[in-house]
């Protein structure tokens, strides 16, 4: 781990047919790291046990090459810190280099958290069982109807120029027409293509909302594993939920009647929500866009779970909205394929147009192909066969995930059932270490996303997804994680 809280990479072996000694390789490449920059001055090493994992060879190898390095003066060690790039002579050995650790903190945009960070990277490990992960299982894509909507396109003089500030406007006009069905009359002129939602409240904080302003959330959120919000200077504050959705009687008093230069907004996620798969009944839903229009505070609605309910769907904040309070956000990414990197944005024209030009000056616009590959699939009547297909399959998965997880955790734990969506919030009646309980379950290659990650104070809970494993995959996953958490438990 280097001085600024992030995890040393290392992707590279020595090459064993080469007439160098291997450990005169690793030293090699150490001094290569630090003289490029890349590892500066009490950059953390990983234990000579790791080391000689990620360099395929026998520890003995490790412990001659760090011995080496400790000669030169290049590494120190102590039983707290472990083995760290020393400050005091290797300076005076390696060629001057820009030193980019100063650097890499330097701008405004936060780095994730440190687990969040080995998730990141854990869930493209081999044979990794990624229990909460929040993505459709790849093998549920339709392919079938991928391979029809390329071949319609093919047929087509597309081109592949750049399109208008707010997105294509055929696309525009299937997601108008869309949203008129679920009970949103907008015109296209009201909406902002994006890629994917993500980049939709990325432009929110830096467009629509000041520093030092204050965005309330449900506790526990989404928002707690990103950091765009922080990142703008903005202050995210957390609301506690109950099974009928967030409990808006806890925002402050005080809200929205904040000086002009310190506004608040409120983000909800309310139909299947992300972490715990709660859907905020109508009655809660009416009650806070009631204190909203009261406190004159706007709403960022994300629906990115909207199109997945098992059930009638209850309506929109949007749908309700009848003084233009609410900003909506919508996406692909949960129900066809996050790597199309589409999603859409609903709001008054002058929003449109204020984020319509920033978004130009991020990037020039959203994949023209991925715009043209979604239109067609609204158009052509092949998105909503695909989505039956999908909740059907969700569905099942998720009475599969209900029963195994009775079975293996009901006198330990306890949870939500879901209307729809991917998750399940699981929580422990004991306390357990999350971090223990992460690192653990990875050793048996099972990727978990601790409840800590999603929450403003340490909590005793697991995001569980039944949406990328299969039932017997994540029946075997729950089972060896069962026997993980009643060893730490003991």
């Amino acid at each position: 781990m280097n001085k600024n809280g992030l995890p040393v990479q290392i992707n590279w072996c020595p090459d064993k047919s080469s007439p160098v000694p291997v450990y005169k390789q690793i030293t090699a490449f150490v001094c290569d790291k630090i003289s490029s920059g890349e590892w500066t001055a009490g950059t953390q090493l990983p234990s000579q046990r790791r080391l000689a994992e990620l360099f395929g060879v026998n520890r003995s190898t490790v412990v001659t090459a760090m011995e080496e390095l400790a000669s030169y003066g290049i590494l120190k060690g102590s039983r707290k810190a472990g083995t760290q790039i020393s400050g005091d002579t290797w300076s005076l050995i390696l060629p001057k280099s820009l030193d980019w650790g100063k650097y890499i903190n330097s701008g405004t945009f936060k780095a994730n958290k440190h687990i969040l960070q080995m998730i990141n990277r854990l869930e493209f490990e081999p044979d990794i069982l990624r229990l909460s992960t929040g993505e459709t299982d790849p093998r549920l894509f339709p392919h079938a109807l991928w391979r029809k909507i390329l071949a319609q396109l093919s047929k087509k003089n597309t081109v592949f120029n750049y399109l208008e500030a707010s997105g294509s406007e055929k696309l525009r006009m299937a997601i108008a027409e869309r949203m008129g069905r679920r009970g949103i009359a907008v015109s296209p002129s009201r909406i902002l293509i994006t890629s994917g939602s993500l980049q939709a409240l990325q432009l929110i904080s830096v467009c629509l909302i000041k520093k030092k302003s204050v965005v309330y959330v449900e506790a526990p959120s989404y928002l707690q594993s990103l950091r765009i919000f922080q990142s703008a200077d903005i202050t995210l504050k957390g609301i506690g939920m109950d099974k009928k959705g967030m409990k808006l009687w806890k925002i402050p008093p005080a809200a929205g009647n904040m000086k002009q230069e310190n506004m608040s907004f409120l983000y909800t996620i309310p139909t299947n929500h992300n972490p715990t798969g709660i859907t905020m009944t109508l009655d809660r839903r009416k009650d806070l866009m009631d204190f909203c229009v009261k406190k004159q505070i706007p709403i960022i609605e994300d629906a990115a779970y909207e199109e997945l309910c098992f059930e009638e769907a209850v309506p929109s904040l949007k749908a309700i909205d009848k003084n233009g309070i609410v900003i909506y956000l919508g996406t692909a990414s949960k129900t066809l394929a996050p790597g199309l990197r589409v999603g859409w944005l609903i709001a008054s024209e002058p929003i449109i147009q204020r984020l319509s030009d920033a978004k130009m000056q991020m990037d020039y616009g959203t994949s023209s192909l991925s715009q043209l590959v979604f239109s067609e699939f609204l158009t052509s009547g092949f998105y909503d066969k695909h989505l039956a297909a999908l909740r059907k399959e969700l569905l099942l998965r998720r009475d599969s995930a209900l029963m195994i997880l009775e079975k293996n955790f009901s006198d330990i734990a306890s949870w939500y059932i879901p209307k729809g969506g991917f998750y399940i919030w699981l929580t422990f009646s004991k306390k357990i270490s999350s971090e223990k309980l992460f690192f653990s379950a990875a050793k048996e290659k099972i990727l978990l996303n601790p409840g800590n990650i999603y929450d403003f104070r340490p909590n005793n809970s697991l995001r569980i997804s039944y949406s990328y494993l299969n039932c017997c995959e994540f029946a075997e996953a729950v089972q060896k994680l069962a026997i993980i958490v009643r060893s730490i438990m003991k």
